[in-house]
């Protein structure tokens, strides 16, 4: 008896050793408020992220008129420059739509060759979350780094008083475009509760991608893949 007591004791100890406690995300903003009023105003000013460790975040910037992504600690904001994409490593914007959060270990796991779309992708960071002992009820960031199929991007660039807002519209304001055999990091958030909040209403995720050629740091359209990433799901956060 004594014996099957430690035994359950042991169970129960290492179940709770192995849950993921993800603390709320900094959420500022919300794409109700672009879609349903045209409110693109600024909402966070990214300077009082400076000097947070291990911080990674992704956004829009006010007026929609760039795109936010801070990978552990370092920002890249990217704006349209002609007909190109220019990206600035400041703090010094503000944000009509964030959402971001503290890391300090990741861990990771290879992508198998079945994952091929984005959907697909959704479902491996749920099954994958979900043995790492991470809430797939809550919101949570993830990663993944490697060699992609091919990449739809854009990098937003709103017209000034434009109150008509429609997810083909954002794309296309800006710079976009489809890149083949891209290589990079693409930093998400996955919620199921957070849909016209930091997710479309079609799915669970928001991502943006920091490729290596062309330099650039944007949205993610979608996605296809062909077994040659890492997935990287948090392992230990700094609290806020």
């Amino acid at each position: 008896m004594k014996l099957k007591s430690s035994i359950i004791f042991a169970s129960v100890s290492l179940l709770l050793l192995s849950f993921v406690n993800v603390p709320p995300l900094d959420i500022y903003g919300a794409l109700k408020n672009f879609m349903h009023h045209g409110d693109v105003s600024a909402k966070f000013d990214l300077r009082e992220l400076e000097g947070r460790e291990h911080y990674y975040g992704i956004g829009a910037l006010e007026n929609l008129k760039g795109e936010i992504m801070i990978i552990n600690g370092e920002p890249y904001i990217s704006k349209q420059n002609g007909e190109q994409v220019k990206v600035n490593e400041s703090f010094k914007y503000k944000a009509a739509l964030f959402v971001g959060t503290s890391v300090k270990e990741w861990d990771n796991e290879g992508i198998p060759t079945r994952i091929k779309s984005e959907e697909d992708l959704q479902d491996f960071i749920e099954e994958q979350a979900s043995k790492r002992g991470i809430d797939t009820e809550e919101a949570f960031p993830f990663m993944v780094t490697g060699m992609f199929k091919q990449i739809s991007w854009h990098v937003i660039n709103w017209k000034d008083g434009d109150l008509e807002h429609t997810h083909e519209k954002h794309v296309t304001s800006g710079v976009h475009g489809t890149k083949k055999d891209a290589t990079g990091r693409i930093l998400g958030f996955y919620s199921p509760k957070h849909h016209r909040i930091f997710t479309h209403h079609s799915t669970n995720m928001h991502m943006h991608i920091k490729m290596d050629e062309p330099q650039i740091a944007a949205h993610v359209d979608d996605i296809e893949l062909d077994g040659k990433g890492l997935l990287f799901l948090p392992k230990d956060f700094i609290s806020n």
